[in-house]
């Protein structure tokens, strides 16, 4: 039986990269999925996120959001509800970044990561927990968020200042949502990615960078999409249901060494 059955998750980001992947196996496993992003086309190319479910048989929407937009994320939960009846996950994983020191961050450069990754967060999460407060549970769950953090979170990316920051505040937010909530039936978690291996531009997939990646990663391969996937669909599924408040890595072994 699929791990996902007649449940309901929007997933933020989910156009391209890791949250096309979540997406992805959400529908695999029996979900119906709402694609929140900016644009609907992947950076990777090809068909869409909800074509690629659709032509599988899946249940798939996409909804343009811009997550540090209230009025944005209000409309996202509510035509999620309208369509689909209830919201069972909240994936929150759109982000970005400027790859920026302290110094070199402009003041707009803070506002818009921060904007997006935090506030962005907050947004989803808060709305997400109004829905979910007002529906029956199932299986002893009324819902569940899961955020996409990052090993950046936990140490500090040379010159990557306001995404290291807001990363480390959504592991914080994870926890505080998780203790706030327990009593009401919502579950909260984190993914913590270390090197995946997407279609992003820029300097993650410099060389150099590259290099240096596959020399801390204990693993003898980098990250895929899919990995952080199968982490996501562990807790967004009944599996998980006495598993709350964790910052679950997904590194290779990154951060044991």
């Amino acid at each position: 039986m699929p791990l996902l059955t007649d449940k309901t998750a929007i997933v933020t980001g989910g156009s391209s990269g890791i949250g096309r992947a979540i997406a992805l196996k959400f529908a695999a496993e029996g979900a119906n999925v709402v694609i929140a992003d900016t644009v609907e086309q992947p950076i990777e190319g090809g068909e869409s996120t909800v074509e690629l479910i659709r032509s599988a048989g899946g249940a798939a929407v996409y909804i343009r959001t811009d997550i540090s937009d209230w009025s944005a994320v209000d409309g996202l939960v509510g035509a999620t509800v309208t369509q689909f009846g209830r919201l069972d996950v909240m994936v929150n994983n759109a982000a970005i970044y400027t790859s920026t020191n302290l110094i070199d961050t402009t003041p707009e450069q803070w506002q818009r990561v921060i904007g997006v990754n935090l506030t962005g967060f907050f947004y989803c999460s808060k709305r997400a927990v109004i829905q979910m407060l007002a529906q029956a549970p199932v299986n002893d769950v009324r819902g569940r968020i899961i955020n996409l953090s990052s090993q950046h979170g936990m140490v500090a990316c040379p010159g990557d200042f306001p995404y290291s920051v807001s990363k480390g505040g959504i592991v914080q937010m994870t926890r505080q949502i998780a203790v706030d909530h327990a009593d009401d039936l919502i579950v909260c978690n984190a993914i913590a990615p270390g090197k995946i291996i997407t279609g992003k531009p820029g300097v993650a997939n410099d060389p150099g960078a590259l290099d240096y990646s596959h020399r801390r990663t204990p693993w003898p391969r980098l990250g895929h999409p899919n990995d952080v996937a199968g982490a996501a669909l562990f807790l967004a599924s009944d599996m998980a249901s006495y598993v709350t408040g964790i910052n679950l890595m997904v590194d290779g072994g990154w951060m044991a060494g």
